[in-house]
């Protein structure tokens, strides 16, 4: 990792920078033992925290025994090559969000579309530019602070979801299994892990607008006043304005929360959407949600056998209330034993 030098940096002005607001820690890999120094200086310089590797096998046990915020890998290692590296954090979902900046005096445009497909985030090219540096650092570090507090968000949601659910005991685990269940049908499918992720979440916040429904409605064991069906058909948009705050990176959820109860012939809610207005992701988790409740005992009905709720759901699926090709495909997956969380 080659330092283009920078007379600055020997200024008593610039050896005295102030540390930045937040105590950032960044991986610095690179065999060569001078340059590995040399960027670990230059970086505490503007009040970073930094740990250093020589290997891809010395970095590997530092990510994983204190994450680092950024890292800075140098392509050309002896061993496991940093683009081999940077392949494997980004394919770790424990590790696929940590910003990662390459490294290399390699010319040829090959390498940098190797980087590019490895997940690699910037690149740097040698001699490294000190104000460079210390740009795309300060730039990346920016965006994973923003990537942190969105997951922050995300997971406080998702601790009220389970709130939601643990009010009532009957649907304990269901959003468990309902998360797990639409993604393996979306793998059946053949969908995009964006789609995946999404019914991933999906799952889990379906129902967080019920949040906004007293238990004496949830839990009520008597058949609903049309006064408290309203209020319980609210619950898909309350749900949707609840994350709507996350839009940027709850954008492919919204839609599945706000439509996962309408109905193919168009007498759901909140909308009334029908046929393929209603959105594909919604449809999948509609199924899902839809066996899993009948094959639980809830506070108005006990449970279902796997052979009564298949019966109910192909005949309510003749009479036009779900996707005509997606519940003959929910049930040859079932039967199949690749839903291991649902009695088949």
């Amino acid at each position: 990792m080659l330092i283009q030098s920078d007379s600055r940096l020997a200024s008593p002005q610039f050896a005295f920078l102030p540390p930045s607001q937040e105590r950032f820690r960044i991986l610095v890999v690179d065999d060569d033992d001078i340059n590995r120094m040399l960027t670990r200086d230059l970086l505490l310089t503007r009040g970073y925290e930094v740990e250093c590797a020589s290997n891809a096998g010395e970095a590997r046990e530092l990510v994983f025994a204190r994450p680092p915020d950024l890292v800075l890998l140098d392509i050309m290692m002896p061993g496991k090559s940093g683009i081999e590296f940077c392949r494997n954090l980004k394919e770790n979902p424990a590790t696929r969000l940590i910003p990662l900046i390459l490294l290399t005096g390699l010319t040829e445009p090959e390498f940098k579309l190797r980087g590019i497909n490895a997940g690699a985030d910037d690149f740097l090219n040698k001699p490294v530019n000190t104000q460079e540096l210390f740009a795309r650092v300060r730039s990346l570090l920016r965006l994973k602070q923003f990537t942190d507090e969105l997951e922050h968000a995300e997971s406080v949601l998702n601790a009220l979801a389970f709130s939601v659910e643990a009010r009532d005991p009957y649907t304990q685990g269901h959003c468990d299994r309902l998360s797990h269940g639409a993604v393996i049908m979306g793998k059946h499918l053949q969908l995009p892990e964006s789609d995946l992720v999404a019914l991933r979440r999906a799952g889990v916040l379906h129902d967080i607008g019920k949040i906004t429904i007293s238990d004496s409605i949830l839990k009520k064991q008597d058949t609903l006043s049309p006064q408290e069906w309203d209020i319980m058909c609210s619950h898909p948009a309350a749900g949707e304005r609840i994350c709507q705050p996350m839009r940027s990176s709850l954008g492919r959820v919204l839609p599945i929360i706000r439509h996962h109860h309408e109905h193919w012939n168009g007498t759901g809610y909140p909308d009334r959407l029908a046929k393929d207005d209603i959105p594909q992701l919604a449809r999948i988790l509609q199924i899902v949600d839809c066996y899993d409740a009948l094959t639980t005992a809830r506070p108005y009905k006990p449970a279902l056998t796997p052979d009564s709720a298949e019966a109910i759901m192909r005949e309510e699926t003749q009479l036009g209330r779900w996707d005509p090709d997606l519940v003959p495909i929910f049930f040859d997956i079932l039967h199949q034993g690749l839903l291991p969380d649902f009695p088949a």
